[in-house]
């Protein structure tokens, strides 16, 4: 490798295709609008939003050997971040995401990652063959891990001797497979990141606040939680300790990766040396800075 990483970001790395609109959109709308392309995914939003705060992170995922992966991967080179750690796939297609957000928020989404779940654990050859880590030294630095992998593969991430010492983050990609990461909830492994939504589903019970969705994961086994609502109070918990805090209130102009740059502030943050209470705060300052931006950047 070129340059060394200092976390490892596995999963989704795609092309994330974003139709934004203004207005108050539903179902059957057809709306005046801005329609983007850009490098997207769980793991790729991560890993560019900590390389904005100086991190060299590698990635761990699949692009195809088409016209699309081959400018994909260019595009990551030029943020800095470590790529020949991915899987190029000479027969699977560079995944794609496509979305339509309205005023009123999140219309629709469809996520093409099945290159991801065929390429399977090909993307972890790093960690055993030497590259990165193998069966005698595994990794022990930082991970952040999403979703989109397959649920056998993350099941058997969460008990891996490839990932027991590394320090995990991990989030569940969407509500629809945030069952996913029910396995690292069971052995009691990693921090995980989710939305109110998105606990619910893993707890199998609503919520009303942030902090009751963190004391049910905590109950249920999770070794730590992070959950965030909307504009309304995000908790962090770990133990029998949940502490919270309120996200600044702004003007959304945009969705799509509020979530993934909420988790690579929270762990860069942290990576800095800051508290519990200073690193959630500053998590979700990132999050509504992001969320309030210009959405064609």
């Amino acid at each position: 490798m070129s340059k060394t990483p200092d976390i490892l970001c596995i999963g989704s790395i795609l092309w994330d295709i974003i139709g934004r609109s203004r207005a108050q959109m539903h179902r059957g709308s057809d709306m005046p609008g801005r329609i983007t392309r850009l490098p997207g995914g769980v793991a790729l939003n991560i890993a560019m939003t900590l390389a904005r705060f100086g991190f060299t992170p590698a990635l761990l995922s699949v692009v195809g050997r088409d016209a699309e992966g081959d400018e994909l991967v260019a595009a990551c080179d030029a943020l800095g971040l470590v790529t020949d750690t991915m899987y190029r796939s000479d027969d699977l297609p560079t995944d794609r995401y496509m979305a339509v957000e309205g005023g009123n928020g999140l219309i629709a989404a469809i996520a093409d990652a099945h290159s991801l779940e065929a390429a399977g654990d090909k993307i972890l050859r790093p960690l055993r063959d030497g590259t990165l880590a193998d069966a005698d030294h595994p990794y022990d630095g930082m991970i952040a891990l999403d979703g989109n992998l397959t649920l056998a593969l993350l099941s058997a991430l969460a008990i891996s001797p490839l990932t027991a010492r590394a320090d995990l983050r991990v989030a569940p990609a969407s509500p629809g497979k945030a069952a996913r990461l029910a396995p690292f909830i069971a052995a009691g492994h990693g921090t995980l990141y989710v939305n109110l939504e998105e606990a619910g589903l893993l707890c199998d019970a609503r919520f009303d606040t942030a902090t009751q969705g963190a004391r049910a994961l905590l109950d249920k086994g999770a070794a730590r939680v992070l959950v965030t609502n909307g504009g309304e109070d995000a908790a962090e918990g770990t133990g029998a300790d949940v502490i919270s805090a309120t996200p600044p209130q702004v003007q959304v102009t945009r969705i799509t990766g509020a979530g993934d740059t909420f988790m690579a502030a929270h762990i860069a943050a942290e990576s800095k040396g800051a508290s519990r209470p200073d690193a959630l705060t500053q998590a979700l300052e990132a999050a509504a800075t992001y969320v309030s931006g210009d959405p064609n950047s």
